[in-house]
């Protein structure tokens, strides 16, 4: 009986405080790398591919953490990516609410997977072996009922509460915060349609994944940092596979170049540009910046718009906005000569990707066209603009 209650007060391996603390860790830490770089980057997006035994040993890591089906997180969350802010994405807070998503995303992420004919239609491509079919898809809480009696071997009745981290871990960090947070609070980079945000510049706790803007708008990079401030951890980890020649990351996305003092559109500019939207804008947006903080001195704000979401509207693209927010900026617009003068030369720019049909040379002529009519504009940000876009390629 003494060695039963020792057993149940320590475990098989007495471990102290500390050790307990730093394993939950540890095993958190190993989930969280297992989602961002097995399920995120390398099956749902494709952004790099890793060796057969290390792919099997995430899956195998998932299912006894998490009991997670790989074909239907990948599918659920590229239906997040193809439906995102509409109907028919899976966890979206404009569509759920936030707090709906933030506290009870693990039920939106039930409720997704049990639609299988959206789960058949974008799982193409995920593991369909044996293994997978007659043991991680077919005995989902199997998994995680076998690390509840690890746990519980290892550290006695404590690890109950170790367990019980661990299954808390994904379904709020992941399905609530990045779900949730990233696509409410924070920082953006890029104008991208969706609504996501960075959460910090600093992507350790979960794994990068809290630069959520970034990785919207560059969706198929296995990097998700991209400012010089930033950090992701998951990058760093895909850098130690690949140098152990275990993963091999698909090509980033690189910054354009910049040729100085060249004056002339030629079609080395114009790739350069239709390539680098999402940069392009940015640094617009960025030069933009002072000059939309200046004006927004001297304008009378309407009820409910502060300066802060002023320059927010100012700094998206109009065709993101729904029709009330389209509406605020008219009334700011209407209150500024000045702003909406800068306004439509941005939104001319903007229009020169949704020329699809058009030739190169009329690409080029545009273009043109466009850094003749900003050189000309009585904005110093928006003359030195156009001078650097003719130096892209």
């Amino acid at each position: 009986m003494e060695a039963f209650l020792l057993f149940l007060a320590d475990g098989f391996t007495r471990a102290s405080p500390l050790a307990i603390v730093a394993y939950t860790l540890l095993a958190t830490h190993v989930t969280i790398v297992a989602v961002t770089v097995n399920l995120h980057r390398h099956q749902a997006h494709r952004a790099l591919s890793l060796h057969p035994l290390l792919a099997h040993c995430f899956r195998f890591w998932l299912w006894l953490t998490t009991g997670m089906v790989t074909r239907e997180w990948v599918a659920i969350h590229r239906r997040h990516h193809a439906h995102c802010e509409r109907e028919g994405d899976p966890h979206s807070p404009r569509q759920a609410g936030l707090r709906t998503v933030l506290l009870r995303g693990a039920e939106l992420y039930r409720t997704a997977s049990h639609d299988r004919e959206a789960i058949a239609r974008y799982a193409a491509g995920c593991p369909d072996d044996a293994i997978e079919r007659r043991l991680y898809s077919r005995f989902t809480w199997q998994g995680v009922g076998l690390l509840l009696v690890i746990d519980v071997l290892l550290f006695g009745v404590i690890g109950l509460s170790v367990w019980g981290i661990q299954m808390l871990w994904i379904p709020v960090l992941a399905a609530g915060v990045i779900n949730g947070a990233g696509h409410a609070v924070g920082y953006r980079n890029f104008d991208c349609q969706e609504a996501a945000t960075n959460i910090v510049p600093f992507g350790v706790l979960i794994g990068g994944e809290e630069l959520h803007n970034n990785h919207h708008t560059f969706a198929t990079s296995a990097k998700l940092s991209v400012k010089w401030y930033e950090f992701d951890i998951g990058w760093m980890y895909i850098r130690l596979l690949e140098w152990l020649r275990l993963a091999k990351a698909r090509p980033l996305p690189a910054p354009p170049g910049i040729r100085y003092r060249h004056a002339k559109i030629d079609a080395a500019t114009v790739r350069a540009v239709l390539a680098n939207r999402a940069r392009v804008m940015a640094a617009l947006n960025a030069r933009l910046r002072l000059v939309w903080r200046r004006e927004l001195r001297g304008i009378a704000l309407g009820a409910g718009l502060d300066r802060k979401a002023a320059l927010r509207l100012l700094s998206r693209d109009p065709g993101y906005l729904n029709g009330d927010e389209q509406g605020r900026l008219g009334g700011l617009l209407a209150a500024s000569d000045y702003l909406r003068r800068v306004q439509a030369l941005r939104e001319q720019l903007a229009q020169l990707w949704q020329r699809s049909l058009a030739s190169e040379e009329q690409l080029m002529e545009a273009l043109s066209n466009w850094c003749a009519k900003a050189a000309a504009d009585s904005c110093a940000q928006v003359r030195s603009f156009a001078a650097e876009l003719r130096g892209y390629a």
